[in-house]
This record gives structure tokens, C-alpha cells and sequence, in this order.
């Protein structure tokens, strides 16, 4: 049987150049050096290219061609690269031709080598090697890197900083087509972290860089404490970018020596937001943040949002808030805050003025998964079908943050959970009670060159302990609008209350449930179609007596480097629908 040969052609007019591979009858080893020829990547370019140049790719091209060659297993080679019939290799840069018009690369990969004898020794207890360093596996380099790699980290996790290959023996066996490799690793002395010393002209006191890192000083040598020291010190904010740097050599009683070098980011931040809907109006949103405030990498942020402009959903709404955080307060991955805020809330079915003041500690158990806890007093007066109430509230809110996704402004793959449960004392007006919310998100992406995410989400919340009567009104649920429910009016499900139960007040329960379908192009532009749901009810439990309602819509998307700008067209699909046929929604960032 005579062997297929695989033959690549790319032709592009603007460069004039046409690039093939010919001799390899592999398919997938043929589109693999494509993938590492720099010829296929330059005939590809828009621009015109000077035959100088060609030449000086096609001279580079034998050694990546050889690497990625070796790296497959193919250990014996033979490569020409001809450029109109002359021998790349041959052509004098100083007398380079006036065109080039064809690059013919020949390759005979030779046959494929398999690993014989490996061997990475001396190894530590639970270090396991790549999957594929074994006799009988494909050869290659990139996998005896990783084997050596795998032999390193092992012993620097068990407090060997300085462990090292000293001796390697990669031997080719042609006749057998087999490849030996031999590693021999010093692992070196068993270490201790010594001091942390900070390089960098930081504006944050050297006491407070050494005290947020938390590097263990007189415990074994860990790289993940390593890693864990640098993280706290980029969640600050505070710098823009943080690096930890071993010493080369080792200092007195088996300690070593680390150096945290840092450089800052401007200490004071502002930025802004807009959102504009048929029904809710405009909302407009900005932020004053100074990350260094006290020169302890404290940080100080403000918030500002002014809503329902322009909208029918009642009056307009403000809130201000300020947040003061102070990082590594009572150990290193637990934080400090101080909180005030007053909201005023203008809606069609009730009225809130309120002001609040809190504290609380945030641990961060790692960078996936959060944890806060607080006490806080809150003054309110609010208005609604009941009347008028004035309540004083003592709070105890407390939360849990799970975040895995890949990317918080435009996840495609991961989770995320955040629980909310704040216990509340009535100290006038209003009953003691305990306030339930729950949001749950994922992702899931499938393809590569056009990849579509499905994107889920459900909300749950609660207000148990008073009665629908006297609960505080701004702790009571609504569905409808941006935020649940995309089509119907903002805020449109409640529970219906007054002798023709004409009118609505917020209900002790609520479940809102999403799903989106984002497709993406090529580009910068995305399509989303998505469907909504949301449920109100009486009780502080999902009974089933309460009232659905669904939307459903379709939207675009265009990426941005501060998320993806989103224009969203929705219907009602169930429940009242007030006379509105549609609803429209733009704004930054995608609806979850």
C-alpha cells in the first residue's frame, strides 16, 4: 500500500507567498508544524512582506520545526525548505532574492521513537510523574521537562528550596527507535523561611507590607505559602504588581531568605456606570476609591447611585455608601470593615428612607471562598399599603462567597454561590425576625472557535418571624424588571392585598430562576437569547400559593475590556402584563 501524503496550501494574495508542507502523512503532525512554522504565520499577514525577510523566517523555521519534531517523537528528522526551488539554508542574507512567491517545506519526520528506560530519582513520598513518562509512551522532550519539572516541585513542596537536576541522559537508540532518559535530581537542604525583606519605593509602611503577606518566618519552606503571600498582598488593591523572590543563596541555620518587590497603583480610583430600561428609567452609578488611606494599605471607598430617572416605577431613588477596609487585622487572610449607608427608595408600591452603620471581619479562606460576619443598627421609615412604619433594627448579617468563575465580567465556565442570612432584633417597630437570600450561578461553555455558554441562575429569599403586615417593607421581595424577571414592569409581582386586591405590597418569599444561551462570533459581537421566571409569595416559604411570572427575550452583546456592553429586547410571556408589549435594557456588564 503506497503512504498518503499530507499537503497543506495557504495562499494569500496580500503577501504573495504560498506555503506548503509536503512528506508527512500524518494529518495531525502535519497540522501541528503548521501551527509552529513561522512561514504559514507570515503568509498570512495582511501586509506585504520583504523577501528579506522571508528568508529570515524560512532560516529560523528548521529549528522550530525540529523542536516541535522532537517534542512528537521524532528523534531522526531530515527537513528542506525551499523557497522558489533555492535552499533556504543557502540563501546569503546580504544577497536575499527580489521576490518569493512559493515556500515548499519537505519533511521526513523518520520513524517515531518511544521512550525505553526513564528514570527520575531520588524522589520524594506521593511526587508523581507526567502520564505519559514510561516505557512504551510516545517520546518527547516537553515531557521529560515535565518529568523533571514534577521531580523539582516535589521536593520544594517538602522544604527543599534549592532542589536541582544534576544530571541528565538522554540517550537516542536509532536501531530500536527508542529514547533513555535518566534525571538525577539534589534535593538539597531541608529549609526554613527567614525574613522578609521589601524591595520597591511603596507609599504602604514596610511593618504593614511584611504583616499582610504573612510569610511564615522560622517554618519550613512551602512555595504555596509563597503563593498565598503574594495573593494577600495583590488583594489589597493596593499595588499594582507584586513579586517574591527567593535568595540564591542560603542564609545562617537553614534559612532562606525572601524579598517582596512591589510597586503601587495610583492610590486614588473613580469610575462610573449607567443602565437605562423602558419602565425603571435611567440609574447612574459611580464610585471615589482611595486604596492607601492611612498608609497601611488600607482602602476607603465610596459609592454613590441615583435611579429611576425618567422611569415609571415611582419617585427617584438615591443611595450612598462608604466602606472602610483595613486588611490583615487580626491575622493575615482576615480584614477589618466599617460600613454607613443611607437609601432612599421611591417605588410605585412603597416608600423606604433608611440609614445603617456597620462592622464586621471578612476571611478569605482562599481566593475562591469568602466569609463575612457583622453587626450593624439600622433606622428606617417606610410606607406602603399598611401605612407608615418607623422600626430600629440590630443586625447580624452574616454571608458565605463561593467564586469560581473564569472571569467575573464574562464567565464562561465555573460557579457562583453566595448565602446571606442576616438575623435582625426589633428594637422598635417592627418584629425580630431573620432575612434569607441566596444566588446561585453557573456556566457552562462548549466549542472553541464560536463558543456558546449556557448560563444558569436561581434566587431564593425569606423573611421569617413577622407577619406580611409588619415586616419591614425594604426587606420584602418583588419580581419584575433588569434584575428577575426581564419583560415585565419593575417590580410588577407582589402579593395582592386590599378589598379588590388591587394593589401589592413585597411578599415574605421569592424564587427567581434564568437560564441564557450567549453565542459568540469571531469578533467582538455576541448574541443572547434567555428566559426568565419569577415567584412571589405570602408566607416566608415557597407554599406553592403564591404567583408566577416569565419573560422571555433575546439580546447583543459587544466585548469590552471593562465587560461586555448588552442590549436586551424582552417580552412578558406569563402574568400581567400592564399593557407593555416589550421591554428594552442596556447597560455594561452582562445580566449575571
Amino acid at each position: 500500500m503506497s503512504a498518503v501524503v499530507f499537503c497543506l496550501a495557504v495562499p494569500f494574495t496580500a503577501s504573495a507567498l504560498e506555503v506548503r508542507i509536503v512528506g508527512v502523512a500524518d494529518a495531525e503532525l502535519a497540522a501541528t508544524l503548521e501551527g509552529g512554522s513561522l512561514l504559514f504565520e507570515q503568509a498570512q499577514s495582511e501586509e506585504p512582506v520583504a523577501p528579506e525577510e522571508i528568508v529570515a523566517t524560512a532560516q529560523a523555521d528548521y529549528r522550530r520545526l525540529l523542536a516541535v519534531l522532537y517534542d512528537n517523537g521524532y528523534f531522526g528528522p531530515q527537513i528542506e525548505i525551499k523557497l522558489d526551488g533555492r535552499e533556504a539554508a543557502d540563501i546569503l542574507a546580504v544577497s536575499p532574492p527580489s521576490r518569493v512567491a512559493d515556500a515548499v517545506i519537505t519533511i521526513n519526520p523518520g520513524r517515531r521513537f518511544r521512550f525505553g528506560v526513564t528514570e527520575v530519582a531520588p524522589l520524594t513520598a506521593g511526587t508523581v510523574l507526567p502520564e505519559g513518562f514510561g516505557a512504551g509512551e510516545t517520546a518527547g522532550i516537553s515531557v521529560v521537562q515535565s518529568a523533571a519539572r514534577a521531580g523539582i516541585d516535589g521536593w520544594r513542596a517538602a522544604g527543599h528550596a534549592k532542589a536541582t537536576v544534576t544530571d541528565q541522559q538522554i540517550t537516542a537508540r536509532h536501531q530500536s527507535a527508542t529514547l533513555d532518559a535518566r534525571l538525577r535530581i539534589n534535593p538539597g537542604p531541608r529549609l526554613r523561611f527567614g525574613p522578609l525583606r521589601v524591595d520597591g519605593a511603596s507609599a504602604v509602611r514596610r511593618d504593614r507590607i511584611i504583616e499582610i503577606a504573612g510569610l511564615p518566618e522560622g517554618q519550613t519552606y512551602s512555595p504555596k505559602e509563597l503563593q498565598d503571600a503574594a495573593a494577600r498582598l495583590r488583594r489589597t488593591g493596593t499595588f499594582r504588581s507584586v513579586a517574591l523572590i527567593e535568595d540564591e543563596e542560603v542564609g545562617p541555620d537553614g534559612t532562606l531568605p525572601v524579598t517582596a518587590r512591589v510597586a503601587d497603583n495610583k492610590p486614588r480610583r473613580f469610575g462610573f456606570g449607567g443602565e437605562l430600561a423602558t419602565i425603571e428609567g435611567l440609574t447612574l452609578s459611580g464610585f471615589w476609591l482611595h486604596r492607601n488611606f492611612f498608609g497601611g494599605a488600607e482602602s476607603l471607598r465610596v459609592d454613590a447611585e441615583v435611579g429611576g430617572i425618567g422611569g415609571d416605577t415611582g419617585g427617584i431613588d438615591y443611595v450612598l455608601r462608604a466602606r472602610y477596609g483595613r486588611p490583615a487585622t487580626f491575622n493575615e487572610d482576615t480584614n477589618f470593615f466599617a460600613t454607613t449607608e443611607f437609601e432612599q427608595l421611591d417605588q410605585s408600591n412603597f416608600f423606604s428612607r433608611q440609614f445603617s452603620v456597620g462592622a464586621g471581619i471578612e476571611r478569605f479562606a482562599s481566593d475562591e471562598r469568602r466569609y463575612t460576619l457583622g453587626v450593624g443598627l439600622r433606622r428606617a421609615k417606610t410606607r406602603d399599603f399598611f401605612g407608615e412604619d418607623n422600626y430600629t433594627l440590630f443586625l447580624v448579617p452574616a454571608s458565605v462567597t463561593f467564586d469560581y468563575r473564569d472571569n467575573d465580567l464574562d464567565a464562561r465556565n465555573g460557579y457562583y454561590a453566595d448565602a446571606r442570612l442576616t438575623p435582625f432584633l426589633a428594637l422598635s417597630g417592627t418584629d425580630s425576625g431573620l432575612l434569607t437570600e441566596l444566588d446561585i450561578r453557573g456556566y457552562r461553555s462548549f466549542g472553541e472557535v464560536r463558543p456558546t455558554t449556557l448560563a444558569l441562575r436561581a434566587q431564593l429569599g425569606s423573611v421569617a418571624g413577622p407577619s406580611l403586615e409588619d415586616a419591614p417593607a425594604d426587606f420584602l421581595f418583588y419580581s419584575g424588571g433588569g434584575g428577575t424577571v426581564r419583560g415585565h414592569e419593575f417590580e410588577s409581582l407582589g402579593v395582592r392585598v386590599g378589598p379588590g386586591e388591587d394593589d401589592i405590597v413585597g411578599g415574605r418569599a421569592f424564587l427567581g430562576l434564568s437560564a441564557e444561551l450567549r453565542i459568540r462570533t469571531s469578533g467582538a459581537l455576541g448574541f443572547v437569547g434567555f428566559v426568565d421566571a419569577g415567584y412571589i409569595g405570602r408566607e416566608d416559604f415557597l407554599d406553592g400559593s403564591g404567583e408566577w411570572q416569565t419573560g422571555a427575550g433575546v439580546g447583543i452583546r459587544y466585548a469590552t475590556p471593562i465587560g461586555p456592553l448588552r442590549v436586551d429586547l424582552a417580552v412578558p410571556t406569563s402574568g400581567e402584563t400592564d399593557g407593555q408589549d416589550f421591554q428594552l435594557y442596556f447597560g455594561i456588564g452582562h445580566s449575571f
